[in-house]
């Protein structure tokens, strides 16, 4: 019985060990199977790309669209061109969409008293995808939707977007909007790539971080205590704490946006933060409504299980053999250099080794024997440094701009004045006289 006791403990214990340690293995990004049309996983903060499926696929986003809507609505907010208490009319487009129940909805009247105002049609739009709340707010904005949605693609483009269309500020589609569709033709929708899709919801993040406190809002009454009070549960089931959830809340989750129509099948473009790290979803033309949430849940556990972000190369770092760079015209003939700060990446696990400090220097600052010329300024940029990659699945950034920022400066650390015309003759002469004497020298070592 004692042996038969010890093998069992021994075979818990060898168990429990496979367990723990499958736990806690990162995996490579090839493991990860999505059962989705289109899928990314990104970095907030950095930009930088975790995973990716099918991204640049061009694919309805739905009411994901209305993450742009959101932007516009805090830039115009921030720009002074409306403020949370601005009165909105309701149109008759407006009214009659917002009375179609087979939409997402809150009820909207054309005579309203009070007037409703900008800030709870947006949490209308933010936390219900009330597609009345939204248009009413384009409407607002820009004086007609058709304006707004002009002003949508111009966003787009300087943004960055790159595949992306928008004929309505809602993600429904046209055929959808009972004959008043602001662009383009009744059956068109507008079009997105997952890329796309989190690239705006990366700029929407860093640009107005303030959208999450109503995003991650799980319920919240439309109008309470008069006759049209709508009970809004978050349509985002991930949010914990959503009396809605089925089960699905996941810590950290507080956004982002979904969006489902018949063409477009179940999308969600999620954020969530653990430990510091706070990391952004994207997933499109899931299955079921369910499924796009079980599908993130993959992404998000992916993401924290197998990633960290680390500081590589710390402050004040030394290029190998280039800490001082050589000065021409100056008083003192080198400069000492660092780097202005140190680097972090976001990187798997079990990666630290594979990325190795890159020095770019700055060409107009350096000439092609590579010195400095007088005279030069404490904290003058002469160089950038980054980290390069020698591992697999390096899928870049999410855009331009965040690769760029993925690089700190190099810098001169003291000043270097230009030396005066008889330093420099002086110079001149010795370098004169010091050539002949190296040219005589060569000669007579050519003798022997």
């Amino acid at each position: 019985m004692k042996r038969i006791v010890i093998i069992a403990l021994v075979m818990l214990l060898v168990v429990t060990g496979v367990v723990t340690s499958t736990a806690n293995k990162g995996y490579a990004a090839p493991d990860l199977q999505m059962d989705t049309e289109s899928a990314i996983l990104v970095d907030a903060e950095t930009g930088k790309i975790l995973f990716e499926k099918n991204a640049d696929l061009l694919l309805p986003p739905a009411s994901m669209t209305k993450m742009m809507t959101e932007y516009l609505i805090f830039e115009a907010v921030e720009e002074g061109k409306i403020s949370w208490d601005t009165p909105v009319k309701i149109s008759d487009r407006v009214h009659k969409v917002a009375q179609d129940s087979s939409l997402s909805n809150v009820w909207l009247r054309k005579d309203a008293d009070p007037d409703y105002t900008i800030k709870e049609l947006f949490e209308a739009a933010a936390i219900y995808s009330a597609n009345g709340a939204t248009m009413a707010i384009a409407e607002t904005i820009a004086g007609s939707e058709a304006n707004f949605v002009k002003m949508m693609n111009d966003k787009a483009k300087e943004l960055g977007l790159e595949k992306y269309k928008f004929y309505n500020s809602t993600g429904l589609n046209n055929s959808d909007l009972k004959g008043n569709h602001p662009a383009g033709g009744a059956n068109d929708m507008n079009m997105m790539s997952a890329r796309d899709t989190a690239k705006l919801a990366y700029h929407l993040l860093k640009d107005y971080p303030e959208v999450l406190d109503t995003a991650k809002i799980p319920e919240k009454t439309f109008r309470e205590g008069t006759e049209d009070a709508n009970r809004m549960i978050n349509w985002n089931w991930m949010i914990p704490g959503n009396p809605q959830g089925y089960g699905l809340g996941y810590e950290g989750v507080d956004g982002l946006k979904t969006g489902s129509t018949e063409l477009a099948g179940y999308s969600f473009t999620g954020t969530a933060q653990r430990n510091g790290m706070r990391v952004i979803s994207v997933v499109m033309k899931a299955d079921s409504y369910n499924a796009r949430f079980e599908e993130t849940k993959k992404l998000l556990d992916y993401g924290f299980n197998n990633f960290k972000k680390q500081e590589v190369v710390k402050a004040n770092y030394e290029v190998k053999d280039k800490a001082t760079l050589p000065v021409v015209k100056g008083k003192e003939k080198e400069v000492e250099v660092k780097s202005t700060d140190g680097l972090s990446v976001v990187l798997a696990n079990g990666d630290e080794e594979k990325y190795t400090p890159k020095v770019t220097w700055d060409k107009k600052a350096l000439n092609d024997k590579g010195q400095l010329t007088a005279p030069i300024k404490k904290g003058d940029q002469v160089g950038t440094l980054s980290l390069e990659y020698s591992g697999e699945d390096d899928y870049g950034y999410i855009d331009e701009a965040a690769s760029k920022k993925a690089g700190v400066p190099i810098v001169a650390q003291a000043d270097v004045e230009k030396a005066n015309w008889f330093v420099l003759m002086m110079r001149g002469i010795g370098g004169f006289f010091g050539d002949i004497w190296s040219n005589v020298v060569d000669g007579i070592k050519g003798l022997f």
